[in-house]
């Protein structure tokens, strides 16, 4: 459900917002990030990096559930944020979407905070 929110689009069950702060893009998808949403994640973090915002904080407090399609959309953006001398950082991970990452060990290649204050806080100190 597209909430109006500047920066957002929406496809079924996936809204995913955008906004800058600094120099960094805070994307925040809302609901379930599968096979057949992923593609809205993908564009959001593509285009923040095309948009010269290498420094990336997913706030994953609104992500229902994520599948392993949206891990590896979430894993070639950190790949292409760190190529452009930026980088990844997860924050507010509900339990069930900690899960996968802690079953595929992704959660080891992601810098991953309790909630968004101190992912932007860390950002902000890098």
């Amino acid at each position: 459900m597209d909430r109006g929110m500047p920066g957002s689009t929406s496809r079924g069950r996936l809204t995913v917002g955008v906004r800058h702060q600094g120099a960094s893009a805070v994307v925040t998808p809302e609901g379930e990030l599968d096979h057949h949403t992923a593609d809205l994640l993908t564009e959001a973090l593509e285009q923040a990096i095309a948009d010269g915002r290498s420094r990336l904080v997913v706030d994953c407090a609104g992500l229902e559930f994520c599948d392993s399609t949206g891990l590896n959309v979430l894993l070639g953006a950190r790949l292409k944020a760190e190529a452009a001398g930026g980088g990844v950082h997860l924050a507010g991970m509900l339990p069930v979407v900690a899960r996968v990452f802690e079953i595929t060990g992704a959660g080891a290649v992601f810098t991953v905070h309790d909630d968004l204050d101190a992912a932007l806080a860390n950002v902000a100190e890098a």
